[in-house]
């Protein structure tokens, strides 16, 4: 078998480095802060970070693919192209989706730094699967180090992009996904092999060089475009206080003075906030539970946040708020904790690994709670 003499283009190299780190800024930064937005929004955020992601995924390979220089002509299936690029934007999208909508242990967030690092393996074996007119011929090593360093990196890009929401591991986590990208796509190709094959089996139309370079350029400005746009929310500072409004009849109303509004077998009633135990998000509404009621409310828990957690609620998950005056027993287990109500039957309400600190300083200071 002889193989093919193979060149690469140094300028291609690094700007497919430089996709993969603007794909990744940009896929971990629409992710930020989605727990106080509402549902459709989080739910819009999260579909355009895996587009960001799993597609920039695919615009780093096929820009260093566009560098590869080999002694014949070749091209590239232009069907199995695209469902590289599906593939890597559905397989991120199931990763951020475990991230967002279930709680974020360790085990979710290892699981879903493996999951983004084995959507990176399918995309480039896929996107390799569609040349035309030459075959990569693989060695067992270059699959086994490049699949090592697939999971292991995105791991811990995870891990420190999504341990703690801080810009700064943002950035870091987005360096560490950047590598992870083009170590897997470098590792590879290193180790790959590239044999004439003058037989074509056509799957889609075949696509030369210069049409995927206008695809994967058009796709690039895309993704520049909304790093830039995401970019700009980093330049204004996060609002540490509430406003203070200047008519006295807009100030807050205390705690003992808040009629939550509510509905019981179809009729509208209000409900004192002092009365309410908890609060409990469901879809675009949330329940209202107080000593003797469970009760629809219209309002989603973004909007029950901004009216609650002023009047001292605490959030203690991203979809629960409670009132700590009527909290009886707070337990802690490892990183997460539980509230308990006494005299109600109600179930523990779970306090999430970021929110455990803050909702034990508060509990600390209530008299009466008792802490295990």
């Amino acid at each position: 078998m002889d193989f093919l003499t193979v060149n690469h283009s140094s300028f291609l190299i690094v700007m497919s480095c430089v996709v993969a780190l603007v794909a990744g800024f940009t896929g971990l930064s629409l992710t930020r802060d989605l727990s106080d937005k509402p549902m459709f929004q989080k739910k819009a955020s999260i579909a355009l970070g895996a587009i960001a992601l799993g597609g920039g995924i695919w615009a780093m390979h096929f820009v260093a693919m566009l560098g590869l220089k080999l002694p014949i002509l070749f091209y590239y299936d232009a069907a199995i192209t695209l469902v590289s690029a599906l593939s890597a934007i559905l397989i991120v999208g199931a990763a951020l989706i475990l991230l967002h909508f279930a709680d974020r242990t360790p085990f979710i967030i290892s699981l879903s730094g493996g999951i983004v690092g084995i959507g990176i393996l399918v995309m480039h074996y896929i996107g390799m699967a569609g040349l035309e007119l030459c075959r990569a011929v693989y060695t067992t090593s270059g699959v086994v180090y490049s699949s090592l360093v697939a999971v292991a990196l995105c791991i811990l890009a995870f891990w420190i992009a999504y341990g703690k929401r801080t810009n700064r591991n943002i950035v870091l986590g987005t360096i560490c996904f950047a590598i992870a990208v083009c170590s897997v796509h470098f590792l590879a190709v290193a180790e790959t092999n590239f044999v004439q094959e003058p037989n074509v089996a056509e799957f889609g139309p075949a696509m030369s060089n210069e049409t995927l370079a206008l695809g994967v350029i058009f796709f690039s400005f895309i993704i520049f475009g909304a790093c830039l746009w995401v970019s700009v929310t980093y330049l204004v500072p996060p609002s540490t206080e509430d406003p203070v409004p200047e008519d006295p009849s807009e100030k807050p109303e205390p705690i003992a003075e808040l009629q939550i509004p509510c509905e019981s077998d179809g009729t509208k009633v209000f409900v004192r906030a002092r009365d309410v135990l908890l609060v409990r998000a469901d879809g675009h509404y949330t329940q209202i539970y107080t000593e003797h009621d469970r009760l629809f409310c219209v309002w989603s828990i973004t909007v029950a946040s901004k009216r609650l957690l002023p009047r001292d609620f605490l959030q203690t998950h991203r979809s629960y708020l409670v009132n700590p005056i009527r909290v009886s027993r707070f337990e802690r287990t490892k990183d997460k904790g539980r509230c308990l109500f006494d005299g109600v039957d109600l179930p523990p309400v779970p306090v999430s690994r970021s929110k455990l600190k803050a909702v034990q300083d508060a509990l600390a200071s209530q008299p009466g709670v008792v802490r295990a």
